[in-house]
């Protein structure tokens, strides 16, 4: 078989975009002849682009798909294209239904272990890998996992990418500023991956007493609000530079490749400055499983804190549900991951960053 079109369906957020950009990166190796696209949400679009692997990017905006009447148009479309193969890693409502009732010849799709589908989605479903087994995370290793399982794949790259332009990297968006400069993400992606704002700005104060550094802010743009009610929590606003902000995934990369560091949140930010290879310190919310997202960590370049580490007798299990009611109610455990807390790991962390930093 030799498919002259494939299609990557991943409706999700940031992280998961550019997590799963390494099936493009890998099925290119397998048919370098064929024509990959890439289905996102319009926002998740800026970690894909200038990608030499991905042809073509549908982008659709995710309360759009979400009414029927226009998810019956988007399955009619993509019949349309008659894709030969098509790769479906996040497995969700509207990806299965343009599965089912396209013409694909191959449909792969990511399946729970011992769960049957009521309807045949794919052609190739591909259980969850029980337990990661390398250092990328298990989220990527899940994702390889579907073209190593139909295809053959001599050298796997597990490492996602972006690739700034030559316009991008020559444009200097830290100049005059003093360095080291620390990217700060003070706000997760929802309100569930966001640490209470005290801890946050305790976090930040110990930073800029620590170090004479220039600390920016990230945060997506609807959170401006909630991100200045952070900084007025802080007791050193005058090492804070909230004139350098980011507007966009493509401005961020920009800005965040010219930074020494990036503390944050965990999410779409951090994956994004380990694509660019910058060195990422983060922190977990309760309810995410470390093993899937904690890609590339070696305690040097990229470190992290989770709860269910630092204090496992709070957790009797960490199973789905468990997540699921985490997710739905994580005030409590989030007041245990005291700044205290994280301040053993990031200590030694930052000393460790900005001492290179200086060299």
């Amino acid at each position: 078989m030799q498919p002259k079109k494939i299609l990557v369906i991943q409706n999700k957020r940031i992280g998961d975009v550019l997590i799963s950009s390494v099936i493009a990166n890998n099925i290119k190796k397998v048919f370098p002849e064929s024509e990959v696209t890439y289905f996102v949400y319009d926002y998740t679009v800026g970690v894909l682009e200038n990608n030499p692997n991905i042809d073509r990017i549908i982008p659709i905006k995710e309360k759009w798909l979400k009414k029927v009447p226009n998810l019956f148009k988007t399955v009619w479309v993509t019949r349309g294209e008659e894709y030969d193969i098509i790769f479906d890693p996040y497995s969700k409502f509207q990806s299965r239904m343009m599965c089912l009732f396209s013409k694909g010849k191959m449909r792969i799709g990511l399946k729970r272990a011992n769960k049957e589908l009521k309807f045949p989605f794919y052609t190739h479903p591909i259980s969850f890998l029980e337990q990661r087994s390398r250092a990328c995370g298990k989220a990527i290793e899940d994702r390889l996992h579907m073209i190593t399982s139909v295809f053959e794949l001599a050298v796997p790259d597990f490492e996602p990418k972006i690739w700034l332009t030559e316009t991008e990297k020559a444009t200097n968006r830290l100049k005059g500023i003093k360095s080291p400069v620390i990217m700060l993400g003070v706000l997760g992606s929802t309100p569930q991956k966001s640490m209470p704002y005290p801890y946050i700005a305790a976090l930040v104060d110990f930073i800029a007493e620590t170090y004479s550094a220039t600390l920016l802010f990230n945060y997506a743009p609807h959170q401006k609000e909630e991100a200045l009610k952070i900084y007025e929590l802080c007791q050193h606003k005058e090492q804070i530079n909230l004139d350098i902000y980011a507007n966009n995934i493509r401005e961020f990369a920009v800005l965040v490749s010219q930074c020494d560091l990036l503390v944050a949140n965990e999410g779409g930010s951090v994956h994004i400055a380990k694509a660019l290879h910058v060195p990422t310190f983060t922190i977990y919310s309760p309810y995410v499983n470390k093993e899937h997202w904690s890609s590339f960590e070696d305690g040097t370049t990229h470190e992290s804190v989770h709860l269910l580490e630092e204090k496992p007798d709070l957790f009797s299990s960490f199973t789905l549900e468990e997540r699921r009611r985490i997710e739905a109610q994580p005030d409590e455990l989030y007041q245990q991951l005291t700044p205290e807390l994280i301040f053993g790991k990031l200590k030694p962390y930052l000393a460790h960053q900005l001492s290179n930093a200086k060299k």
